[in-house]
C-alpha cells in the first residue's frame, strides 16, 4: 500500500504543476462570477439558468481533467523510459495500475472540491442559502462517477497507443452515455429481434454514469437523495471500476514495455 500511495502522490503533484487545472478553474470562475450580476434582472429563472450553465461547466471541466490526466500516465512513463527503473524496484505492474488510478482519482477529487466550493460560495452569498448536504451528495456522487471514467481511460491508455485518441474516444463514450444511456431500453422496445436483444445487452453492460448526475439538487432545490441509494450508487461505481482495473492489469502485464 505504501508503494501505491507513493505512486499516487507523484500523479497528484504532476496535475497541479500543469496548466490544465488552472485554465479550467479560471474559466469556470469567470462564468460563475456572472451570477453576481443576476440581481439586475429580477428574475429567478435567470439564476436557475446560470446555475445550470455553471454546473455543466464544472462537469465538463472535471471530465477533461480526469481523462487528460489519466490518458498520459502510462504512455508518458513508456515514452520517457521511466517505466524501466520504476519496475526494476519492488514494484509490480499491478502497483503501477493501482497507483496511477488512485493518484488520478484523488487529484480529480481535489479539483472537484475546489470547483464546487467556489460555486457554493458565490451562489450562497447571493442567495443566502447553503444546502450543504445537497452539495455533499453532488460531490460524492460526481467523484464516484469519475472513478469509472478514470478506470476506463486507464484501460484505454494500455490498449491504445496515442493518448490523444484515447482521450477523444473516452470523452465521446462518456458523453454518449450521459446523453443517451438512459434511453437505450426505451429504444430497444421499438426494435425487432435480434436488434432489440443487442441493444438491451448494451444497456445492461455499459456503466450508467447518468445515475450520478444529480445537479437538480441545487438547480431546482430538490430534497436529499436517500443516503442508502447514494451508498448503492457508490458501490456500483467501485465494483465497475474494479472490473476495469482488473482488465487494465491483465492487458498491461501482457504488453511489451518498449516502444
Amino acid at each position: 500500500m505504501n508503494i501505491v500511495t507513493a505512486l499516487s502522490g507523484v500523479v497528484i503533484k504532476e496535475l497541479y504543476r500543469r496548466k490544465d487545472f488552472y485554465v479550467l478553474f479560471i474559466l469556470t470562475a469567470l462564468i460563475t462570477l456572472v451570477m453576481g450580476s443576476i440581481s439586475f434582472f429580477n428574475d429567478a429563472r435567470i439564476a436557475r439558468y446560470l446555475k445550470e450553465i455553471c454546473l455543466m461547466l464544472i462537469w465538463i471541466s472535471a471530465l477533461v481533467i480526469a481523462t487528460t490526466t489519466t490518458a498520459r500516465q502510462i504512455p508518458a512513463e513508456r515514452e520517457n523510459r521511466t517505466i524501466f527503473p520504476l519496475l526494476a524496484k519492488p514494484v509490480t505492474r499491478w502497483h503501477v495500475v493501482a497507483g496511477k488510478f488512485l493518484g488520478c482519482w484523488l487529484a480529480s477529487g481535489m479539483a472537484l472540491v475546489v470547483f464546487y466550493f467556489f460555486f457554493a460560495v458565490v451562489s450562497g452569498t447571493r442567495d443566502s442559502h447553503w444546502p450543504l448536504l445537497q452539495y455533499a451528495q453532488i460531490v460524492l456522487l460526481h467523484w464516484a462517477m469519475l472513478a469509472v471514467v478514470i478506470s476506463l481511460t486507464l484501460l484505454g491508455s494500455v490498449i491504445l497507443s496515442a493518448p490523444s485518441s484515447n482521450m477523444t474516444i473516452c470523452l465521446v463514450f462518456v458523453l454518449g452515455i450521459l446523453l443517451l444511456g438512459r434511453h437505450l431500453n426505451q429504444v430497444a422496445l421499438e426494435q425487432p429481434e435480434p436488434i432489440r436483444s443487442l441493444i438491451y445487452l448494451v444497456y445492461y453492460v455499459i456503466p450508467h454514469l447518468e445515475w450520478y448526475d444529480v445537479r437538480d439538487l441545487i438547480i431546482y432545490e430538490h430534497k436529499l437523495i436517500a443516503w442508502s441509494d447514494c451508498a448503492l450508487a457508490g458501490l456500483y461505481a467501485f465494483v465497475y471500476s474494479g472490473f476495469l482495473l482488473m482488465g487494465t492489469w491483465l492487458a498491461f502485464r501482457r504488453k511489451p514495455l518498449h516502444l
